[in-house]
């Protein structure tokens, strides 16, 4: 383990990608969260002299205990960090699929999906690179020792956490997986049933799993008795992990994506997220245009039509840069992207079934983001999930660990759609050892006068909403502004726009309508105010005024907190 990370501390001096104009440092703290006890944790740490940097660690491990149903030790994420000197890095902590796993393992004898193999138990669980992402920020960033930075998450395990309405929804939602295994149950349900609001959910073993992380560095989770303890609950499930797997996990210290959007310069998650190209193939595309002179319905049918030929691209040629080829440089390249550009009509909706690739039939998602900027400049955007909510259901035995449900972020099967509708092809079939393609996107955007730092959770919306909030940005207007964004989506299959209930008027439905496109509103059993997807948790800082703001999507539970 350790002369791993040793390994991918050189590549990472190699990589660095440093960014001018970092002499002024930001006159206050700032950190948004989807939780308010992870905000409190982020403060608690600066306070105690650490960086953006030990925050992240600290938070990272609190939002694994008190959002159960969005992270946690058992899954993964993307780290996008910048020091104080301008330098970017992207940890990619992505979850590995077994090394027993196979191409077909989720096809029936019809050759047919079986979803519920690649979303709920065993076999649906990656191997977890979340715990190796925060002993690596650790030794190579922070200030302060492991000890220090996961004491507050360990507490919360013990103590508890108190049941909101939000848990409440998500833990009905998945009720019936949860009730499946008694190691679960125990733990996130009361009496086999969804608790009450206010209701203390206590994670003693979990606890004892952090403990041992800090003690050990990581060690004991990867090698030691906590792998024994997860594999054997994985196995005694019918799962196929080897305790190899958990040694042999890696994780990868990545260059960034970055490009620029009429003078913003955008620095991105590279793959194996598809977010950042998806999201700067969607920028270059609606850089040919003045969208601030475009009327309402047109400026939503060329961001539509740019989303949807960005998509295309994500279906084809994306997956695990370490297993397939990429063309990054030609589908981010001038000649390609005029190209995309150029078979844009203006009044017409292009059908997702003339464009070239994948031919198909038509057929939220749990993840948590933060966002952290320290008065030193250091910054952090970090979306981190177990996939669906609750992950695959299955807790690991006496490690307490919850495990993701990420396998089913690979194609089952190409041209077949996974829980989130979305299209893959060969480049994302599965493989021993292969990380599957996400759609986490955290984001920086700069300009001479304003830094961003942001992201959100949403599965295959997760783009569009950063794509969003970047032309909000660009308008010059602020993080609550962005945040609470009305949304709306199209990801090429379904060849639908999804919206948000007041995201597209009445009039601006109509003439969308006329032009061809598809039109669904979202709906929700708990009313209008639920019919919205997302929770975007962002920070800005304006040189202009020297000053910092921060905002956590109103549609969650989220706080934002700047700090003096």
């Amino acid at each position: 383990m350790h002369q791993k990370l040793l390994t991918l501390s050189y590549a990472f001096f190699l990589i660095l990608t440093p960014v001018s104009g970092h002499s002024q440092s930001p006159p206050s703290a700032a950190i948004a969260t989807a939780h308010p006890l992870a905000t409190k944790v982020g403060e608690q740490i600066l306070g105690a002299g650490g960086n953006a940097f030990d925050a992240a660690i600290a938070i990272s491990s609190a939002l694994a205990v008190v959002e159960p149903y969005s992270s946690g030790l058992g899954g993964g994420g993307f780290f996008l960090l910048q020091n104080k000197d301008g330098d970017n890095v992207m940890l990619d902590a992505r979850e590995t699929a077994p090394a027993k796993s196979s191409r077909d393992m989720y096809l029936d004898k019809e050759g047919k999906v079986n979803t519920s193999l690649s979303m709920e138990g065993p076999l649906s669980a990656g191997i977890p690179g979340l715990p190796a992402a925060l002993v690596y920020m650790a030794k190579h960033f922070g200030r302060l020792p492991l000890s220090v930075t996961l004491a507050p998450s360990i507490k919360y395990a013990q103590d508890g956490f108190e049941v909101t309405e939000r848990y409440r929804r998500w833990a009905q939602f998945r009720l019936k997986l949860l009730q499946r295994y008694p190691s679960t149950a125990q733990i996130f349900l009361h009496q086999n049933q969804v608790p009450p609001v206010g209701w203390v959910i206590k994670q003693h073993q979990l606890a004892r799993t952090l403990e041992k992380i800090a003690k050990t560095e990581g060690h004991s989770f990867y090698q030691g008795d906590t792998a024994k303890q997860m594999v054997d609950a994985v196995r005694d499930a019918g799962g196929i992990w080897q305790l190899s797997d958990l040694k042999n996990y890696q994780l990868k210290v990545r260059e960034p994506v970055t490009g620029n959007y009429n003078g913003i310069k955008v620095t991105t998650a590279a793959p194996p997220s598809s977010g950042g190209i998806v999201l700067m193939s969607m920028l270059n595309i609606l850089s040919g245009y003045d969208l601030d002179k475009t009327e309402p319905a047109q400026k939503k049918h060329l961001v539509v039509e740019a989303m949807r030929r960005a998509y295309r691209d994500r279906a084809i040629y994306m997956g695990d840069p370490d297993f397939v080829q990429i063309p990054t440089s030609r589908l981010l390249s001038k000649e390609y992207t005029d190209r995309l550009r150029s078979s844009i009509e203006s009044t017409i909706a292009t059908p997702s079934n003339t464009l070239p690739g994948i031919k198909t039939k038509d057929s939220s998602h749990h993840t948590t983001h933060f966002s952290i900027l320290d008065k030193s400049g250091n910054r952090v955007a970090a979306t981190l999930t177990i996939n669906y909510p609750f992950g695959s259901g299955l807790v690991a035995g006496d490690s307490g660990v919850l495990l993701n449900d990420e396998m089913d972020d690979f194609s089952a099967k190409p041209g077949e759609p996974n829980a989130y509708g979305l299209i893959g092809a060969e480049a994302n079939a599965i493989a021993a050892n292969k990380r599957p393609l996400s759609s986490m996107t955290p984001t920086f955007l700069e300009t001479d006068d304003r830094v961003a730092i942001l992201g959100t959770p949403g599965g295959s919306r997760i783009i569009t909403m950063v794509l969003l909030a970047a032309l909000d940005f660009k308008a010059g207007n602020k993080p609550d502004s962005w945040v609470s964004l009305s949304r709306y989506h199209h990801q090429y299959l379904p060849d639908i726009i999804f919206y948000e209930p007041d995201a597209i008027s009445e009039d601006e439905a109509k003439t969308l309508g006329a032009m061809g496109h598809e039109l669904k509103k979202l709906q929700s059993p708990y009313g209008d105010n639920q019919a919205r997807y997302g929770n975007m948790q962002a920070i800005m800082w304006d040189k202009k005024e020297n000053k910092v703001y921060a905002a956590s999507d109103p549609r969650g539970e989220g706080s934002a907190s700047v700090i003096k």
